[in-house]
């Protein structure tokens, strides 16, 4: 049954814009995040260091077996699995699930990395800590700070957010086995992270604190978040805005890590979801559509969606970044825009003793918002990169279920 939208008054998105416009030039006047790591960097240092012996207890019964397990654990709550899970939900019928972990899993990915790059806290110090690294995600993943564990906040988040979501549209009440069950799987996320190297004890406690409220936050307004993308006015445009914004209201690290790269891309996302879902809900993403396991959705069509549908987002995800790759030099070449490029456009990229550092990259997020910047180029790959990501999940919300519609899927 539909759900009666809770409108959203007009103003609420704009000042939502306004506030994070005037946060950007604020913080960048007052150099809000050096003060905030000065202050906090020490003190979480002190901790990771004060804990590197129960991490040493805990990995004295390492072996091959619980390395797998480990390692097994941290993939199915990774980023990469929640992008191969997510359009599953979709394409299953449960478009309003997936629609809001979506975003709360954009939210996630924001709020963790800025917090990461913000206090630039050090992951526990190898050796004498030993690091498991079995995967090339997991050697990227190492390459960033390590306060607050984002696989544990990750975990808390989304699975919690799943167990109210179950526990709201079925007819099971027993949220006490539920809790249990969530609670466990946190514990095990949690511990397989100090088990890896990868985390200290309060770089796990960060991770829970922080999912607790952002999960606590997104409990009380995913209703009004969700009704205003499938019911609200000038969605695509103000979604595109709060996108280009959340670039640069991103803290600059000491040193350059991959979290920018991850919020950029799921920021994209993002994006791109909200834009395929205002333009198609009518017709493929109301809470009527067929459901997997019924009549309407056998399972053998939906592992032909399954088979459809992958290879298309695949597809669409290297066109969008060809398309970007050609659009975006031109389009700024036009403007009379210099820009460079790290790994993207190879006839962009500029040599290495041209090169102040590889901080330049990330120093001037914040000052490209202005055209009076100082820099002598601007990075064109963040932009690539979101438009990329943003054509993969339209894709997923919009192309492809116009497919399923032609093939009677």
């Amino acid at each position: 049954m539909e759900s009666i939208p809770i409108p959203i008054p007009i103003p609420i998105p704009v000042l939502l814009l306004c506030g994070i416009g005037t946060w950007v030039v604020l913080s960048s006047i007052f150099n809000v995040t050096l003060k905030i790591r000065s202050f906090t960097q020490p003190w979480v240092s002190r901790y990771v260091v004060s804990t590197t012996p129960i991490t040493l207890r805990i990995q004295k019964y390492h072996n091959k077996y619980l390395d797998a397990l480990c390692s097994g654990l941290s993939c199915v709550v990774s980023v990469p699995f929640y992008t191969a899970f997510l359009p599953l939900l979709f394409w299953s019928g449960h478009c309003k699930l997936a629609r809001q972990m979506t975003l709360l899993m954009a939210l996630c990915d924001y709020i963790g990395n800025c917090i990461k790059d913000l206090v630039c806290a050090p992951r526990p110090s190898s050796p004498p800590v030993r690091r498991v690294t079995a995967s090339k995600e997991e050697r990227e993943n190492s390459l960033e700070y390590g306060l607050p564990s984002s696989h544990t906040l990750n975990t808390v988040c989304l699975s919690g957010f799943l167990l109210h979501y179950i526990l709201s549209y079925s007819q099971n009440d027993d949220a006490i086995t539920g809790l249990a069950i969530v609670s466990f799987f946190v514990f095990l996320i949690a511990l397989g992270r100090i088990y890896l190297g990868m985390h200290s004890l309060i770089d796990i406690i960060g991770g829970l604190a922080f999912g607790l409220a952002i999960l606590a936050f997104w409990l009380s307004v995913h209703k009004y978040v969700d009704d205003f993308i499938v019911s609200g006015q000038n969605v695509s445009s103000f979604w595109a805005v709060l996108s280009f914004l959340l670039l640069f209201a991103y803290p600059i690290p000491e040193l350059p890590t991959p979290s920018f790269e991850f919020h950029t891309a799921f920021n994209g996302v993002a994006l791109g979801i909200v834009i395929g879902v205002q333009q198609t809900y009518h017709q493929f993403h109301h809470e009527s559509v067929p459901r997997v396991f019924t009549p309407h959705l056998t399972l053998a069509a939906f592992l032909g969606r399954m088979i459809v549908g992958y290879p298309t987002i695949l597809l669409m995800r290297f066109c969008s970044k060809a398309l970007a790759k050609w659009m975006l030099p031109m389009l700024a070449n036009a403007l009379g825009i210099p820009v460079r490029s790290t790994s993207y456009v190879p006839s962009l990229s500029i040599s290495a003793s041209a090169k102040k550092s590889d901080e330049i990259k990330q120093a001037g997020y914040i000052q490209k918002l202005f055209f009076f910047s100082r820099q002598d180029s601007f990075e064109v790959d963040t932009g690539i990169r979101l438009f990329q990501y943003a054509g993969l999940a339209w894709s997923v919300v919009d192309l492809v279920p116009s497919l399923f519609s032609h093939l009677s899927l």
